[in-house]
Order: structure tokens, then sequence, then C-alpha cells
């Protein structure tokens, strides 16, 4: 079951009162506990009252109020979201939390509606199948997607390739021999067994994984990686070093979408777009 713990306001948080930095750590580590435990699911303190703004409806109106709003005893601090098996685990949870203000203070817990909660009203199951598909959507706004590069063989040397290039910062590497679980047999190519199973790097803020595969079988056709630089002579820098060994496509040039672009294939197949956004060269 899904509980919100909610954390009543009191005089210090209303007057917008910091937490001391004492019982900022005695939080943080109570937030830990909960995350190992596999509780928190989400949580975040509030601002004072004074921030905040209550719309009022009637009928087709809507009146906004400007806060502070007086009835402190109604507002709230901070909320949790919290996955539990019971509301006894709940309370269980929040009677080892430090006191979370300066004076004495009240945290409520309220058992958050499931869709099996409405079924008397859905009885054609239309809002189960809404509401599965909101979720489906907002897990998919979450996604991240990263490329994962196959190097057939090679991607110990292209890393340190990236790393010179580039200024790549290899974060991961492991080797098919390091694997926790065994390889099935028959699915890596002889010789295979120190070639890297996985790799995590960086270039810039972008993150990447790669891998040797299982077997020397390569082939980047059909994308390039689109490489962004702040000025002309980090572009020009890092075209050439990609260069190196490789082929140059289109050399770097005034576009009507970027003042410096150009294209080139590294030694390894891969290709990448080089370009300046704004009006450095």
């Amino acid at each position: 079951m899904r509980v919100m713990v909610i954390l009543k306001a009191t005089k210090s948080s209303e007057a917008g009162e910091l937490p001391s930095e004492e019982l900022l750590t005695a939080m943080g580590d109570f937030n830990e506990e909960l995350v190992r435990a596999g509780i928190m699911k989400a949580g975040e303190g509030l601002k004072p009252s004074s921030a905040a703004k209550r719309v009022l409806f009637r009928g087709s109106d809507r009146t906004v109020t400007d806060g502070p709003f007086a009835e402190t005893k109604e507002l709230i601090a901070g909320f949790w979201l919290w996955e539990v098996d019971s509301m006894q685990e709940a309370i269980d949870w929040v009677k080892r939390c430090p006191n979370p203000m300066p004076e004495d203070s009240e945290i409520e817990v309220r058992p958050v509606y499931e869709i099996e909660d409405l079924s008397p009203s859905d009885p054609d199951g239309n809002i189960r199948e809404q509401e599965e598909s909101l979720i489906q959507s907002m897990a998919l706004q979450q996604a991240t997607v990263q490329p994962y590069l196959f190097f057939g063989g090679c991607c110990e040397e292209a890393l340190a390739f990236y790393e010179q290039a580039v200024g790549a910062t290899v974060t991961m590497k492991m080797k098919f021999s390091e694997s926790p679980d065994p390889v099935p047999d028959g699915k890596l190519q002889s010789g295979f067994e120190d070639k890297i199973m996985h790799a995590s790097f960086t270039v810039g803020k972008m993150n990447l994984m790669a891998s040797d595969g299982c077997d020397e079988r390569s082939n980047f056709d059909g994308f390039r990686l689109a490489l962004t630089l702040p000025t002309e002579t980090a572009a020009h820098s890092a075209y050439d070093a990609l260069a190196e060994g490789g082929s140059r496509e289109m050399p770097l040039t005034k576009t009507f979408w970027s003042p410096c672009y150009g294209m080139v294939t590294d030694r390894f197949g891969l290709g990448w777009m080089v370009m300046v956004l704004g009006d450095d060269c």
C-alpha cells in the first residue's frame, strides 16, 4: 500500500526558519534508511505559506488568494510518499523519524487511493484503463535514451582514443571474464573472454555505453553522434582529433543552421557531426 506521510507546519516553518545542520544531517540519514529499505518513493520540504497561493472553486468561478494563511495547524511543511505493507509499518517508520521541527511537531499518515478502491465507481473498467495509460505515459516521460556502441573487439582502444580526442571520461569497464554470470556457451567468439562486456563513458554532458559485443561484427551505418561545442577553436580541435586515422566527409564550414559544421568518421567507423551553436565562427 502507498501512504502519504504529511509533516504539519509549525510556527518556525511558517516563519521560514531553516533547519539546523544537525537536523538536516539527521533527516538525511533517516531518508537514506527509507531508500535502502525500498520504502521512500518521493519526498520534499515545502516553503512557508507566505510563498503560496490558494484557488477557491465556486461553481465556474475561480478566486486566487495570496498567502500567508493563518491556520497553521491546517498547513503542511513537507511530505513523503512511501510504499509499505501496512499502516503499522508506516507508523513504525514514523516513530523512528527525528523530530523535524525545533518545537513540538506532528506527522500525519494518510493511505493513498489505489485504482482498486475506485472500482465501485468504475464498473466497466474505463477509469482503470485510463489510469494505467497515464502511468505508462508518465513512465515514458522519465525515460532516457543513450547510444550503445559495439566495437567488435576494439572497445578498449576506442575508449582510450575518445579520452584523448574529445576528453571522454570512462566511468566503468567490465570484461566478459569479470561477469558475475557466466556467458552462455557458444555465445562468445573465441578469444573474446578478455574483451569489454560493458563500459560507460561521458563526453561533455552526454552519457554513452559501449561494448566489444560477442564477436568482430561492428557496423555504425545509419547514424552519427552530434558533438556540439561552444567555440570554433574547440570544434576544429575535436574535428582534427577525430579525423586522425579516419576520414573527413565534410570540412568544418558555415551552414544555414550552424556557423561551423562538419562531418567526420573516426578510425573505428563511428560517424560524428561536429558543430558550433551561435556566432563563434
